[in-house]
């Protein structure tokens, strides 16, 4: 009966806590391209491009080391029939290459993203994508949150207990609930735990299940 009694009076709770950070990386995707009948001249023409498009970053105060330039991406272009259907006659080559930035400088980044359609009036057909927030110290973060989660579920327990003239004993088990990376002012949930990348300040929320005792 001791056995029974020991294994059934247990009260379980959720603990949660929560903070607010602000992104210290960065990372910014763009893209540009050439089309001409001949390859040739379409990838000399975007070897051009992306010399101006180095340029253009460097003078804007990115270093070359935070820029990597992914290869070239050939499309063929073939000419349509009348019914808008790809034919076997070639009438030129697309010619496709992406640059993206990496710098732990968010808001020079973000400001240049916003400032990079000067691309175009160069000539270029440039694309710039949303840039991507992250936050680097995300692990150390997530033990302390853990542990401030499980301190929250333990008090929320003694407050039950205590409201019954009983007390909280041992913690008979914990699991850790998903985590949460969303926007800052964000109610946003998911069952499955959200990583938000879209903005530079963020809200981070831990979640824990835990069992305590129950003793008189």
């Amino acid at each position: 009966m001791k056995m029974k009694k020991f294994s059934s009076e247990v009260i379980g709770v959720t603990g949660s806590a929560e903070k607010k950070i602000i992104s210290d990386s960065v990372v910014w995707r763009s893209e540009f391209s050439e089309r001409d009948f001949d390859m040739k001249v379409a990838f000399q023409n975007l070897k051009n491009d992306l010399a101006a498009v180095r340029a253009y970053l460097t003078g804007k105060g990115i270093a070359e080391g935070e820029t990597v330039a992914g290869p070239a991406i050939t499309q063929v272009l073939y000419k349509k029939d009348t019914r808008g259907n790809d034919t076997n006659e070639i009438e030129g080559y697309k010619l496709t290459q992406g640059i993206a930035v990496g710098s732990p400088d968010v808001l020079k980044v973000t400001d240049v993203s916003r400032q990079s359609t000067e691309l175009i009036d160069q000539g270029i057909q440039f694309i710039s994508f949303a840039p991507e927030y992250f936050y680097t110290k995300l692990a150390e973060l997530k033990v302390d949150m853990l542990a401030e989660a499980t301190r929250d579920a333990k008090e929320r327990a003694g407050n039950m207990a205590k409201s019954t003239g009983r007390k909280i004993g041992v913690m008979r088990s914990a699991k850790m609930g998903v985590f949460q990376i969303t926007p800052a002012n964000s109610f946003e949930i998911s069952d499955y735990g959200m990583n938000d990348t879209t903005s530079i300040e963020k809200k981070v929320t831990a979640v824990v299940r835990a069992d305590f005792a129950i003793s008189q």
